[in-house]
């Protein structure tokens, strides 16, 4: 395999990763939300730090039973850069929709990106972090 198809499988299991994380989210399921995430890792938010893979779950299943429950995700891959063999950021343009929407609100957009890596030849999340999206007006 050369060394531009190697780039390429690793940027498709990349997206594979990204799109069960954005499957589970429509699905409303906090254990597979997390299910390629690192023990360690850590998400930030506005507002608050989850730094394990359990935290992370458990927030995230506290959401699917309350305030997110129904709700869906719209998800853009804007880049993947590759730090090194084993790691790679996503930058993504992401949304909630809650029922009844169809499109999300321009204040609930938010720019995110993950950190992923590579362990025992299978890519894991390791951080994401997110923040709204400014959003260029007329």
């Amino acid at each position: 395999m050369t060394a531009n198809q190697t780039r390429a499988a690793d940027e498709t299991a990349i997206r594979n990763v990204l799109q069960g994380v954005y499957e589970a989210w429509n699905a409303n399921d906090a254990d597979a939300f997390v299910a390629e995430y690192t023990e360690d890792a850590s998400a930030i938010l506005p507002g608050s730090y989850r730094k394990s893979r359990e935290e992370i779950r458990e927030s995230m299943k506290v959401g699917f039973s309350t305030y997110l429950k129904g709700s869906t995700t719209t998800d853009t891959v804007r880049d993947i850069r590759f730090l090194n063999d084993d790691a790679a950021v996503v930058i993504s343009e992401t949304g909630v929709l809650f029922p009844g929407e169809t499109e999300v609100p321009e204040d609930r957009v938010v720019i995110a990106s993950w950190v992923l890596t590579r362990r025992d030849g299978k890519w894991l999340l390791a951080a994401y972090q997110n923040s709204p999206a400014v959003m260029k007006r007329g």
